[in-house]
């Protein structure tokens, strides 16, 4: 007998009936999709076709910028701007919000098109990362849509593609995070609910341990004291890491910088960009079961964005390790 798995669209199809909602998410997802799609055979061929090497320019963040960089970004832009469903945008790889579609547009996207591309010469896992708002389309407590940057609270949903490996993960607000697999047509299929495991023994912890002496004393304590009762693993790209943990529990932590030698490498804010990496994990952790903190406790969906390129420590993961170590960051 053949079997056939349900598939993204049939998932999705469902999902908005069942909540009485509008195509116009349909559409946006779709096209989102199709970006993650043409990424992914950019990356595949890109040494190849000399895709892999540096674009000779510095991003905003002083970062080189790569050539997967601008193709992933200039690709996302494509896609997003067919679907005519799009107010705004907002990218890591430019500096400024980018004007989609003000006056007809639904939604707000905030994504990092490359997350962890310092992995793509090594041909290791590589993500695509982003988060969706929604306009205030019924004259609600907000008023007029007003274009403010919107904190995670505010999101309807985040996903990453982990590429090349085929993996999707969907968070829906209030309705569960959700993992897909490629099959072997590159169609999205066989949703499965995913829910941080309760059993410790196969909690792991991620985090840059070359950075350790950097960290601030708190952190560096609790480390010393909890590092044992878990397995380590980091690979140095948020989506890879934050896919292991849907799975085997724990949690990824990138504190904040205050110990470096060198004071001009100190991020006392933390490195991570709040809206299209730390509030995209924290919701889809959230719906997963766990839960996500930055550097003063204070729960990562709940910050107040200032600005489009706002960078936030990050500790996410179990919900018991968050409240143990919220507790630590918040003496």
């Amino acid at each position: 007998m053949i079997q056939f798995e349900q598939t993204f669209r049939n998932f999705l199809l469902r999902h908005q009936e069942k909540y009485n909602r509008s195509y116009h998410f349909l559409i946006l997802m779709y096209a989102i999709i199709a970006a993650a799609q043409r990424i992914e055979l950019y990356y595949r061929t890109g040494a190849l076709k000399d895709n892999l090497g540096v674009a000779g320019s510095i991003n905003i963040h002083g970062e080189n910028v790569l050539r997967m960089d601008q193709i992933a970004h200039e690709i996302v832009i494509h896609y997003l701007n067919s679907t005519e469903r799009v107010i705004q945008a907002v990218s890591e790889e430019t500096d400024d919000i980018i004007d989609m579609n003000r006056d007809g547009g639904r939604y707000f996207l905030y994504f990092d098109p490359l997350d962890g591309s310092s992995n793509v010469a090594h041909g290791l896992p590589v993500g695509f990362m982003f988060g969706i708002a929604k306009r205030n389309l019924d004259g609600n407590i907000q008023g007029p849509e007003d274009f403010h940057l919107r904190s995670g609270r505010e999101y309807i949903a985040t996903g990453m593609f982990v590429i090349p490996t085929g993996m999707f993960t969907l968070a829906l607000r209030e309705a569960g995070c959700w993992r897909f697999h490629a099959d072997e047509t590159n169609t999205y299929v066989k949703p499965s609910r995913m829910m941080l495991p309760e059993d410790s023994r196969k909690w792991e912890l991620s985090y840059n341990a070359g950075n350790i002496y950097t960290f601030g004393e708190k952190i560096q304590k609790w480390i010393n004291i909890n590092e044992k009762k878990y397995t380590f693993r980091y690979l140095g790209a948020l989506a890879g890491d934050f896919h292991r943990l849907l799975l085997n529990g724990g949690m990824f932590m990138y504190p904040a910088i205050v110990n470096h030698p060198d004071p001009e490498k100190n991020r006392p804010q933390g490195k991570l960009r709040l809206m299209y990496e730390a509030n995209v994990v924290a919701f889809m952790c959230t719906e997963a079961g766990g839960d996500a903190v930055d550097e003063t406790g204070t729960p990562i969906l709940d910050l107040p964005p200032e600005k489009h390129h706002q960078r936030t420590a990050l500790y996410v993961g179990s919900k018991p390790l968050i409240d143990d170590i919220a507790k630590v960051l918040r003496k």
